[in-house]
């Protein structure tokens, strides 16, 4: 039995007959019910299926920094969803069950906060990655602004960040990861404000090996 949860014109909470009544982010909606499926999908339907699947497994590990890097995104899609629609759209290259993602072309945090210049990082310690860039405060920027630094490890699913690191103003933070050698890292850097209110665009910054 449904509910109407605002009287006769309000939505409808559960089912009606054959229509089910629900909500997402405060938006309601109305659905029919769930019937298996028994065709097969075709080349296109099963090459989409691929890419989303990719798409899953490729942000699993960075869940935790896209939600803050996508924070605010879209009023009804926003955090992992967000980062999750961009890569579909913007990091695959290839068709169909060839399609493969692009490092560089993906962001793990999108937003309008100035990015600072002369952002760079090098290989310092066994592990350890050193970022800089220019302290300076332009176009909004404030100078407690905080570095989100990445390093992911895709080949064997393993990231390393850190969502809240060093002020701008310092022009200089360092990251910690695996010590073991021969891992690759793909690098990103973005900002978030001293305030929580919004966040840059990530910079890819290319591969490291350890």
């Amino acid at each position: 039995m449904g509910r109407l949860i605002s009287g006769i014109n309000g939505p409808v909470q559960g089912k009606i007959g054959t229509v089910i009544g629900s909500s997402w982010r405060g938006v309601p909606y109305l659905k029919g019910p769930y019937k298996k499926r028994t065709s097969k999908p075709g080349e296109r339907e099963a090459g989409n299926r691929n890419k989303f699947a990719k798409a899953h497994f490729w942000l699993r590990p960075l869940k935790n920094f896209v939600r803050a890097g996508f924070k605010d995104d879209a009023a009804r899609v926003q955090g992992y969803l967000a980062a999750k629609s961009y890569l579909l759209l913007h990091a695959f290259e290839g068709v169909q069950s060839h399609m493969h993602i692009n490092p560089a072309l993906m962001k793990v945090s999108m937003g309008h906060l100035p990015l600072p210049a002369d952002i760079t990082v090098e290989k310092m310690a066994a592990g350890e990655l050193q970022f800089t860039w220019a302290a300076s405060y332009v176009n909004g920027a404030h100078p407690k602004d905080q570095a989100m630094m990445l390093a992911y490890d895709i080949e064997h699913g393993r990231a390393f960040y850190n969502s809240f690191g060093q002020f701008r103003g310092t022009g200089m933070d360092t990251l910690r990861t695996d010590t073991a050698a021969g891992n690759t890292y793909h690098i990103y850097l973005a900002f978030t404000a001293a305030d929580r209110s919004r966040q840059s665009d990530s910079v890819y910054l290319g591969t490291i090996t350890m």
